[in-house]
């Protein structure tokens, strides 16, 4: 008789269904590796031509927080109107601070709605300091202090517009759920390979790096005066509002404020997108989930591009302290010369 510890032992993945990563980044203490990050990378051309890989971008994974903006964009399409400032929040990963709470009361205010119709998960603030400054003062875990309350709220508000039920608004046979899906496979060209359930409890689609720099690079092209109005007008809203996608500091902010018409959203588990106002666009994904090493790969690969990224040296490398004085470095690995991730075009 099989023991239920040894029966709800998880079976090992067969090496040859795991991604092919490349090591993208390595901390060093004092000359010596102490931790490498794995994971894949690919740049994009507007007309979808391929600039350059690493790893195995063609391996499905999940773009977490990096899918808002679509579903943003699949919101307004369904007649979703907010200000800029608004429309940003829909499709943040917020900190949690007073103007991003504020804001989703805001979009659930003007369309009859309360905290109590919102469907995600509780949680404390994002951001570091939001979280001290809201526990300081005796605050708990909340839907509207919850990281994806702006796009929550945007939703419910959404179903009231078209009339559709805003109770079980993330049901994925629920219309608002259907169109985001449809939405989804239209910007980034593919149908998704699997489908669950994000933390905050919306329905997650399995696609390519390939297909997610895709659709931000016609997001960033559109925000720039292409077609596609929803697309255009979430681009927009995201780059005259970084705070709102984001917070103060958070690295996703600054990479907006620091490059002209950037357009840039991360993703929980080591994900980051970017897209160009010019259409090209760039994917991360950091295979252990680390969040310290998105940043350092994602200038890495800008730079490659032709990006000036002179204002982004903080990002891209962060010293490692010993005794309190910089003793090694976090950085990106030159990943981009390794002649095995150049994969021939019919490989991909």
């Amino acid at each position: 008789m099989t023991s239920p510890a040894l029966a709800n032992t998880p079976t090992p993945l067969a090496p040859e269904r795991l991604p092919q990563h490349v090591p993208l980044a390595v901390q060093t203490r004092d000359g010596l590796v102490e931790s490498v990050h794995y994971g894949s990378v690919i740049a994009t051309a507007a007309d979808g031509q391929i600039l350059l890989t690493a790893g195995e971008p063609l391996a499905p994974f999940y773009p977490r927080s990096a899918l808002k903006p679509l579903q943003a964009v699949a919101m307004v399409r369904a007649g979703l109107d907010l200000t800029d400032e608004l429309l940003a929040l829909a499709a943040a990963s917020h900190s949690g601070a007073a103007s991003h709470r504020e804001g989703a009361r805001r979009i659930l205010d003007l369309h009859g709605l309360t905290p109590a119709d919102l469907e995600n998960s509780t949680d404390l603030p994002y951001g570091a300091r939001e979280r001290e400054d809201w526990l300081g003062g005796g605050g708990q875990a909340t839907q509207l202090t919850q990281n994806c309350s702006g796009k929550h709220a945007a939703m419910a508000a959404t179903c009231v517009i078209n009339g559709w039920p805003v109770q079980g608004y993330l049901d994925p046979g629920h219309p608002l759920q259907q169109l985001v899906a449809r939405t989804v496979a239209d910007l980034t060209g593919e149908d998704p390979q699997r489908t669950t359930t994000d933390g905050c409890g919306t329905p997650l689609f399995a696609l390519t790096l390939r297909g997610m720099a895709r659709a931000f690079g016609h997001l960033a092209a559109s925000a720039e005066g292409g077609s596609g109005e929803a697309e255009a007008a979430v681009g927009r809203a995201m780059r005259r509002h970084p705070e709102m996608v984001a917070g103060e500091d958070r690295d996703v902010t600054a990479l907006m404020r620091l490059v002209p018409g950037l357009l840039a959203k991360d993703g929980f588990e080591g994900v980051q997108l970017v897209g160009l106002p010019d259409g090209r666009a760039l994917a991360v994904k950091v295979s252990d989930g680390g969040d310290r090493a998105r940043m350092p790969v994602t200038v890495r690969v800008l730079a490659a591009l032709g990006v000036d990224t002179s204002p982004l040296a903080r990002l891209a490398a962060t010293p490692v302290l010993g005794g309190g004085r910089p003793v090694g470095l976090l950085q990106a690995t030159d990943f981009l010369a390794a002649p095995k991730i150049s994969p021939a075009p019919e490989d991909l």
